[in-house]
């Protein structure tokens, strides 16, 4: 078609709705080399030394292409900048601007991908989501209805359920269930059946009550009036 094609992507949306898992299934489906950065693990005590890893970074997956690069947590350099006397800012700002100096060159390296998350797109400098940097931005929103219970079919395949061990409940109130939260709730039922012991032996089944409980528990909200750092 005479185009190129687009650098990488940024993932964006709240957090547990499945950005990370979706690099790891690209991680997993591809026969591309994958290497996985923290944006926090790029952030350094002394100056200069986070830039310095970014330069180390995009030769080492140039020569292992076909790669990806996956930077989870963009936001931690991407920040939009300001002047500040601040050391800490000043070694962030210089990181993201090797970055955008490195992501500039992607297309002259050969067959090289970056993959990118974050849950605070608006905090990002226009530098490095504009177009021709990194062009891709597909929004992870939280699931509706379809969607929750798909995720639900998939975390309770292997779970023996009760005649009424449904979710049909959860799916369809009006609470926001990430997928990290019902993927936790899915779990907490199993154990909830466990630790219930009858008269005669355990219970090996889950049933609805057991989601219900499993919901209060996952979804816990502090109480007013209750002291910071006491767990209940």
């Amino acid at each position: 078609m005479g185009i190129k094609p687009p650098k990488g992507v940024i993932l964006y949306g709240p957090s547990g709705t499945g950005k990370t898992l979706l690099a790891k299934a690209v991680a997993n489906q591809s026969s591309a080399t994958f290497l996985r950065v923290v944006g926090s693990e790029l952030i350094q005590k002394f100056l200069g030394h986070g830039p310095k890893l970014i330069r180390k970074l995009f030769p080492v997956v140039e020569e292992h292409a076909p790669s990806i690069v996956f930077i989870d947590g963009i936001h931690a350099i991407g920040t939009k900048r300001y002047k500040s006397n601040s050391g800490g800012e000043r070694e962030i700002q210089q990181t993201m601007l090797e970055l955008l100096n490195q992501l500039d060159g992607v297309d002259l390296r050969g067959d090289m991908k970056v993959i990118t998350t974050t849950d605070q797109m608006e905090t990002l400098d226009m530098a490095l989501i504009r177009p021709g940097c990194i062009n891709r931005k597909p929004e992870f929103p939280q699931p509706g209805k379809k969607t929750k219970k798909c995720i639900f079919q998939i975390h309770t395949s292997r779970v023996t359920l009760a005649d009424d061990g449904t979710p049909d409940d959860l799916i369809t109130a009006k609470d926001d269930l990430l997928g990290a939260n019902i993927k936790a709730i899915c779990t907490e039922t199993g154990v909830m059946a466990l630790r219930t012991i009858t008269p005669r032996e355990h219970r090996m089944k889950v049933m609805n009550e057991d989601f219900k409980k499993s919901k209060e528990n996952v979804l816990y909200k502090k109480q007013e009036g209750t002291c910071e750092g006491l767990y209940l």
